[in-house]
C-alpha cells in the first residue's frame, strides 16, 4: 500500500488559468494564419481578432508562463518521505520502542491539508477477532481501532494528533508515533497517507508504512539518521 509522493491536485488559478490561455492564444493563432490564408473570407472569418504577429507573440508569452509555472513548481515542490527507529526516549516508562517521523527533503515548507490512517493486523490478532480497516480512516478511527485490541494509547503505542494547517519546515521533521514491542506483536502496520499542499497551491500525497522494516523485538536504540 505505501507509495511514492504524487500530485493529486493542481492549483486552478496557478496551472489550469496558464494553461487555459496558452490553447486560447493557439486557436487565436490558428484564426490568424486561417483567415490571412483565405482568399475569400466569410463568415467567422472576417472577425479581425489579431493579426498573425500578434497571435504568435501571445502563444509564446503564454507558453513561458506555462513553463515558468512548471520550473516553479518543481523547484518548490514538497519532497515527503519517512524513517523510524528504536528509542529509549519516547515511552512514559522509557521502554524501547520503534518511533516514526515524517520528513520533508526539499528547500521549502509543505502545509498539511489532511492525514488519514489505514490499521492492519498480525494474523495473530485477526484470529483472536482484530479487524482490519476497510477505508482509510481518521485519526480517532486509528486509536479506537488500535485499543480494541487491548492497547492502551501512551502506554504501548501512540500516533500523535496531527491537524490541518500544520506547516512540514523546509529540511524538517514531524513526529507521527512510535510502537513497543508488544503492540508491535499485534499489528502488521500502520499506513499514513500524507497531502500537503506547497507554495504554489498544489497538493501532494503520499502513503507511509509505519512498520515497514521495524525492528519488532528492539533491544538496544537505533543510531539517529543525521
Amino acid at each position: 500500500m505505501e507509495t511514492a509522493q504524487r500530485v493529486v491536485k493542481r492549483s486552478a488559478w496557478f496551472a489550469r488559468l496558464p494553461v487555459a490561455l496558452a490553447g486560447l492564444s493557439l486557436l487565436l493563432l490558428v484564426h490568424a494564419l486561417v483567415r490571412k490564408n483565405l482568399a475569400h473570407p466569410t463568415g467567422v472569418w472576417e472577425a479581425d481578432l489579431l493579426d498573425t504577429q500578434a497571435a504568435v507573440a501571445a502563444v509564446l508569452a503564454s507558453a513561458g508562463a506555462v513553463l515558468a509555472r512548471a520550473q516553479y513548481a518543481r523547484a518548490v515542490r514538497p519532497a515527503l518521505g519517512w524513517f523510524g527507529r528504536v528509542m529509549a526516549d519516547v515511552t512514559p516508562d522509557g521502554e524501547l520502542a520503534w518511533a516514526c517521523h515524517v520528513m520533508n527533503g526539499a528547500q521549502d515548507v509543505a502545509v498539511l491539508t489532511e492525514v488519514d490512517y489505514w490499521v492492519r493486523f498480525t494474523p495473530t490478532a485477526r484470529a483472536a477477532g482484530a479487524t482490519d480497516s476497510t477505508r482509510w480512516g481518521t485519526w480517532h478511527e486509528a486509536m479506537a481501532g488500535l485499543a480494541a485490541v487491548g492497547l492502551e494509547a501512551r502506554v504501548d503505542f501512540t500516533l500523535d494528533l496531527i491537524g490541518p494547517g500544520r506547516p512540514i519546515p523546509a529540511q524538517g521533521l514531524m513526529f507521527v508515533g512510535w510502537f513497543t514491542e508488544k503492540a508491535m506483536a499485534e499489528i502488521d502496520d500502520v499506513f499514513v497517507r500524507v497531502r500537503v499542499t506547497d507554495r504554489v497551491g498544489d497538493t501532494h500525497e503520499r502513503v507511509l508504512a509505519l512498520l515497514k522494516g521495524a525492528d519488532r523485538k528492539p533491544r538496544s536504540p537505533g543510531q539517529p539518521p543525521f
